[in-house]
């Protein structure tokens, strides 16, 4: 509906840090929240992790605008649902975040955010949306292998992230 992807990107990029590369984390070599396996596609051509290291601050915005906003249709949800969907996208792919939102409306989940999907966000609550999407994260998270090793922080980010998107529509 809005354009919050300034604001949404903000609070992304809070959650996501500086450099990391967890021997855990499936994603491997991260910076600012984007992968080495992103970055390298984003590119056209395998990258290394020092280029990742050096990221631009364009072309972090393009990656996280064409693949993750653009891809799960975040311009298109209504203020608050769109940063919660955009996170989701971030840390588990706009497929997945895609699906747990169809989950949550009830709609068939195929990953893809269309006009049958549209049309049962508008027809709910926003903030319900916001609530149910949030509890439907903490239990994919909690659903995962490694969340005995990431959970503790998913959980507080699935908070924050909530909280930040009440207050993108004044609750």
């Amino acid at each position: 509906m809005n354009d919050n992807f300034p604001k949404a990107l903000a609070v992304i990029l809070h959650h996501e840090g500086g450099w990391a590369d967890h021997p855990k984390d499936p994603g491997g070599a991260t910076m600012k929240g984007v992968t080495l396996a992103t970055y390298s596609k984003f590119l056209g051509r395998d990258a290394t992790k020092e280029e990742l290291r050096n990221i631009s601050d364009a072309e972090l915005q393009q990656i996280y605008r064409d693949l993750y906003w653009n891809r799960a249709a975040c311009d298109r949800l209504p203020s608050g649902l769109d940063l919660a969907v955009f996170d989701m996208a971030v840390n588990a792919g706009p497929g997945r975040a895609a699906k747990i939102l169809q989950a949550v409306l009830g709609v068939t989940a195929d990953g893809a955010i269309g006009p049958k999907t549209l049309a049962m966000v508008e027809s709910r609550p926003t903030t319900d949306l916001i609530r149910e999407f949030s509890d439907a994260r903490e239990e994919f998270y909690k659903g995962l292998p490694i969340y005995a090793t990431f959970g503790k922080g998913w959980l507080r980010r699935v908070d924050e992230v909530e909280s930040e998107a009440y207050k993108l529509i004044g609750v």
